[in-house]
């Protein structure tokens, strides 16, 4: 009966909170676009399961001080120096250019036209239909540890996400940010272009069946994780880039990233994971609480981009030099007068 209490469904919260209606021949999508949500135990319908691949909440508000700890993995990396040099980190990419809340991307044709939910083909992105936000900022170049050829660490939930980042004198990645570091500025639905690609990324691969009680459970939940486990290394395909240069941001793995909107929790998923779902750069997943966890769960982390003048400004070097163009001055004198 315990095992029953960590279950909480949010098949509930994602019609309430996180379920949109299926992607049509024209998406216009807003900061906080909800994906279909799968999220729920097995009296959700199958097929809405398949649609973002999530199946399950681990953890919920009412259930997170029962839930077995996670500890946090290591890289053994010292805090970025985010602010030394007026530039970002190595392993991390400056990004900058204009977030468009809403714009029209359409789908000329669809994978599956049942459910219209991964398109195979988009025209080229409309203009933006709203004011824009300018963003600069600094992001990991891979999914965390953020260690090209390691595959990036799952099940995490958002808190631990987020305290992991601050941890290294980073931060959780707002959605805004995330979205414009995959999309780039001509806003592509893929981060390599208008058609849906399975072999740039790690996208559309069988969906096996998790079971629940053995990710709950401590004792089973690292050989259930493995049996389900279709990540690939960080970096392992090279034409999964952005035009930032970010890579992996659609596929691998769902990313916790800052929901900016705050509703219905601070917490989002971008990006999608290695499933059949829509993987694309603007959709954002809404469903799921701050200590949710699955098998499919990753993150990265951002930072701010260093100010060029704090950086490089220097103590004026006059008062520290007087004491020794006074003494020149009183030796001269010296001289002359002898």
């Amino acid at each position: 009966m315990r095992q029953l209490g960590i279950f909480v469904s949010v098949a509930i919260a994602a019609v309430i909170f996180g379920a949109s209606s299926p992607d049509g021949g024209v998406a216009t999508a807003a900061p906080s676009d909800p994906s279909p949500s799968a999220a729920g135990n097995k009296l959700a319908n199958s097929e809405l399961q398949k649609r973002d691949g999530v199946t399950a909440a681990i953890a919920a508000p009412a259930a997170a001080a029962a839930a077995p700890a996670i500890p946090a993995v290591s890289t053994g990396a010292e805090p970025a120096a985010l602010g030394a040099s007026g530039a970002c980190p190595a392993d991390m990419v400056q990004v900058e250019g204009d977030y468009c809340p809403w714009l029209e991307q359409k789908c000329l044709r669809w994978v599956d036209p049942e459910t219209k939910m991964r398109c195979a083909e988009f025209a080229p992105t409309g203009p933006c239909q709203s004011a824009t936000s300018h963003k600069k900022f600094c992001i990991d170049k891979y999914e965390y540890p953020n260690i090209a050829g390691e595959k990036p660490v799952v099940m995490k939930t958002w808190i631990e996400a987020k305290a992991t980042c601050e941890s290294l004198g980073k931060r959780l990645c707002g959605e805004t940010e995330w979205t414009v570091a995959c999309e780039g500025q001509e806003r592509l639905p893929y981060p390599y272009g208008l058609e849906r690609n399975a072999e740039a990324c790690n996208i559309d691969k069988p969906h096996p069946e998790p079971d629940e009680k053995l990710i709950a459970d401590p004792r089973t939940r690292d050989a259930e994780v493995a049996r389900l486990d279709q990540r690939d290394p960080s970096g392992f395909r090279e034409a999964c880039v952005s035009p930032y240069g970010v890579h992996d941001m659609t596929g691998n793995v769902d990313e916790w990233v800052v929901n900016e909107s705050g509703r219905p929790y601070k917490s989002g998923l971008k990006g999608g994971y290695w499933g059949p779902v829509r993987t694309r750069c603007r959709p954002m997943t809404t469903a799921h609480n701050e200590t949710f966890i699955f098998y499919q769960i990753g993150f990265r982390c951002c930072g701010d981009v260093p100010s060029t003048e704090t950086a490089t400004a220097s103590p004026k070097p006059e008062k520290a030099e007087q004491p020794a163009k006074a003494k020149a001055v009183a030796t001269s004198q010296l001289l002359a007068g002898s």
